[in-house]
């Protein structure tokens, strides 16, 4: 599934579309394509994935629970981990076992909270 974006405001206000299989992920090219429009998202083991820092624990949970919130809205969900300063958000789509444009989509949504 191609993704003809440009910059990531526009890919962030794109909604994500149900995705139940039958459809080819992206090849890496598209997906190199596409993370030229994110900010510091970069494609490895198979997710396109992004560590953020924060100041302390309060603020790490505070913006794990705005990507849960972003992720229920979007019915697209990413793998998190986080610790006391840190949470890395990784994204692929489970159902064609590759990258679709929805997790470019959320991507750039978390990149919109975290600005």
């Amino acid at each position: 599934m191609s993704c003809e974006t440009h910059d990531s405001s526009e890919l962030a206000k794109k909604k994500c579309k149900p995705c139940e299989g039958g459809m080819s992920p992206m090849s890496d090219d598209e997906i190199r394509k596409n993370l030229k429009v994110l900010n510091h998202w970069s494609y490895e083991d198979g997710v396109v994935a992004k560590t953020f820092s924060f100041k302390n624990y309060y603020e790490t949970t505070a913006f794990v629970n705005a990507v849960v919130w972003m992720a229920h809205r979007e019915d697209h969900h990413p793998d998190i981990s986080f610790g006391y300063k840190n949470c890395r958000v990784a994204y692929s789509t489970h159902a064609i076992d590759g990258i679709s444009e929805n997790d470019f989509i959320c991507a750039a949504k978390i990149d919109a909270l975290f600005a």
